[in-house]
């Protein structure tokens, strides 16, 4: 896959993540908030007002220490088309 198909995709990824109504599973939500912000390349530091989320939300970050923007990119599109598959 091209530099360019990737990014095509990633965007249709999270387009479709998105546009989808029903709540997502906790973990899920990490994966692909670690995922977005190391695609995107946003250091941001997390900032929500509860505490414990940014916990959770540093720790998912952590976990993705490493991660090239492109295989950020690959694995939130991966995980994207997993749930959308077997809806778990």
């Amino acid at each position: 896959m091209t530099s360019e198909e990737l990014d095509i995709a990633f965007r249709k990824a999270v387009k479709s993540i998105n546009a989808h109504n029903e709540p997502f599973p906790a973990d899920l939500l990490l994966r692909l908030y670690s995922y977005y912000k190391v695609a995107t390349n946003d250091h941001e530091t997390p900032s929500s007002r509860t505490p414990l989320i940014n916990a959770f939300k540093t720790n998912a970050l952590f976990q993705t220490q490493g991660l090239s923007e492109n295989e950020a990119k690959e694995l939130y599109i991966e995980c994207v088309n997993h749930y959308f598959i077997y809806r778990k």
